[in-house]
């Protein structure tokens, strides 16, 4: 009689840890397209590329489900109008459903088109805690025939920041002041709370001069300068995924949990503007990302 065999137990522990890991990376990939973090387009490309990946293990109802505004109803009609079966995975669809798939995807989400430098004067913007001020301080240090741009806010500073490098602080009256006598390029009031604008004169003076100048500004903002100033070069800076945008949030401690939360719901606002801009980085690195700005920055001076 042949001896039976069982998996031992230190192995099954060991798989469901493996499978526990999975759900959860598959979840992490759903929140980056529920909130536009990551493109459609991205996801099946990693998908196709390895179909042994999380993306690649996600089944094509999941995935869908989990774009902007696509319910179960409207899942089930995409599937039946490209004819890929509700089973299939990402990483497992044939030639043919690849294409369909991601004309479909093409037509729904457009891929961003940049219209390629055509001013001295560039906008940096993005969600909350994505780390705008770090790259823009990074640059700063590194790059200091770049203008940078100093905003005047109504909120209080943050421990270190120092008033007229990181921003000029003033309180209603004279933000009020500096509306009434045109002396801002844009203004927006940020998170339900405080103000936040551009002063115009030291941005005149380093074009004037010549000078590339980069705005660090809010999605308001943004849409302002663009309005102002067309032919300014919007860059959108993406956090490399929704749960690291929330623990940069939660890290800097400099919120409680309500504005937190507040700053979390105005993020995903955010988010689904990119597509307004001109070019996108991901600041998985600042000194990277830093870098890439840097070179759009020399792309617009020629």
């Amino acid at each position: 009689m042949a001896e039976s065999r069982t998996v031992p137990e230190v192995d099954r522990a060991a798989a469901a840890r493996r499978a526990v890991e999975r759900r959860r990376a598959r979840a992490a990939v759903k929140r980056d397209l529920t909130t536009r973090v990551v493109t459609p387009q991205r996801v099946l490309d990693r998908a196709l590329g390895d179909a042994d990946s999380v993306e690649g293990s996600m089944r094509v109802t999941d995935f869908l489900v989990s774009l902007p505004a696509i319910g179960a109803g409207k899942r089930d009609r995409i599937l039946t109008e490209l004819q890929i079966s509700p089973v299939k995975r990402l990483g497992g669809l044939g030639v043919r459903q690849r294409d369909v798939l991601r004309e479909w995807l093409d037509r729904r989400f457009p891929p961003l088109e940049p219209r390629g430098g055509r001013s001295r004067l560039l906008v940096l913007a993005g969600p909350t805690a994505v780390g705008k001020g770090t790259v823009a301080a990074h640059i700063r240090e590194h790059n200091p025939e770049i203008h940078l741009s100093v905003s005047a806010t109504t909120r209080a500073p943050r421990p270190g920041e120092i008033d007229g490098v990181h921003y000029y602080f003033v309180d209603d009256a004279e933000f009020d002041r500096l509306i009434a006598d045109g002396e801002l390029l844009e203004y927006a009031v940020v998170h339900n709370r405080s103000r936040y604008g551009t002063p115009r004169a030291p941005i005149d003076a380093a074009l004037a001069d010549g000078r590339t100048v980069l705005l660090e500004i809010d999605l308001q903002g943004a849409r302002q300068v663009r309005e102002a100033e067309p032919a300014a070069t919007l860059i959108f800076l993406l956090p490399p995924s929704w749960d690291e945008l929330v623990h940069r949030l939660v890290g800097r401690g400099t919120e409680d949990e309500e504005e937190r939360a507040r700053r979390l719901r105005t993020a995903k606002v955010e988010l689904a503007a990119q597509n307004e801009f001109d070019h996108l980085i991901v600041n998985e690195d600042v000194a990277t990302a830093a870098a890439e700005v840097v070179d759009l920055s020399s792309a617009s001076a020629r």
